[in-house]
């Protein structure tokens, strides 16, 4: 368990575990994923490379074959050194060979505004399980957009995101006044929830006025590649903005778990 990445006003992700090592002196995921692709061969994983001589280039017995077309040695490209498994890596997943990307995962802790949850359960290819306001009453803590949040999508034609038609301009001033507004209506809400548990109605039906800006928390666990299928939507300029930011710390943690995997993942998306 780490510590927790801050996000939003009031909100973290914290990684919880992992797995996918090939033992507990591995500093990355990657090598892992290698080892289950060769399950045909039984060779497992063999190396990354850049730390030996390329043996074609070095060896005075071994046959060195040259790429006509760059003059260079097919066998390291040139560069000297033996070529490893980031090349079997890449291999996977340039072509789509997806299921050892499926031998490495994480869980991670998440507090975020319902409404952040209601998209990301939308990826049904990870496991959840959310603390419950039928058995706790949930912490009075709700999310107040800032001011440089809610004029992002000001007059922006995105139907999902911009406004709705024939709305006027929003102003920096507009914008503070609903932050104020929404404050009191959050105040209200934990007024009117408090006074029902109070008054004996029962937990479950006394939630039923929680506004969806209350922050709630739980764990999500999925194997790599779905992870990087919940990026390649999360992480992207069209997702809200809120979820994004939960995105961005996601794919920040993972990048330290498989470095390689999340590298060739980058790549792609700028590609």
């Amino acid at each position: 368990m780490t510590e927790q990445v801050k996000v939003l006003d009031y909100g973290y992700v914290q990684l919880i575990d992992t797995w996918g090592r090939l033992s507990v002196e591995d500093a990355a995921g990657d090598a892992a994923l290698v080892a289950a692709a060769r399950m045909s061969t039984g060779k497992g994983f063999l190396g990354w490379g850049g730390t030996e001589n390329c043996p074609s280039c070095s060896s005075a017995f071994l046959p060195h074959y040259v790429d006509a077309s760059t003059m260079k040695c097919i066998a390291c490209g040139g560069t000297g050194k033996r070529s490893g498994d980031e090349k079997l890596l890449a291999f996977l997943y340039a072509n789509k060979h997806m299921t050892p990307f499926e031998m490495g995962g994480a869980t991670f802790e998440v507090m975020a505004p319902i409404f952040v949850f209601r998209e990301w359960h939308r990826h049904r290819t990870q496991s959840y399980n959310e603390m419950s306001a039928r058995y706790a009453p949930l912490p009075d803590v709700n999310y107040v957009p800032s001011v440089e949040r809610l004029m992002i999508n000001a007059g922006s034609t995105n139907k999902q995101a911009g406004t709705v038609k024939d709305a006027v301009e929003l102003t920096p001033e507009t914008a503070e006044a609903f932050r104020k507004y929404l404050k009191r209506q959050y105040e209200d809400s934990e007024k009117f929830y408090q006074e029902a548990l109070s008054a004996g109605i029962p937990k479950e039906l006394a939630r039923v006025a929680m506004p969806v800006g209350r922050y709630s928390r739980m764990r999500a666990s999925a194997n790599l590649r779905n992870w990087l299928g919940f990026l390649t939507l999360r992480n992207d300029k069209n997702a809200q903005w809120e979820i994004r930011q939960y995105a961005q710390v996601v794919q920040t943690i993972l990048g330290g778990i498989f470095p390689r995997t999340v590298a060739l993942f980058m790549e792609g998306k700028t590609g």
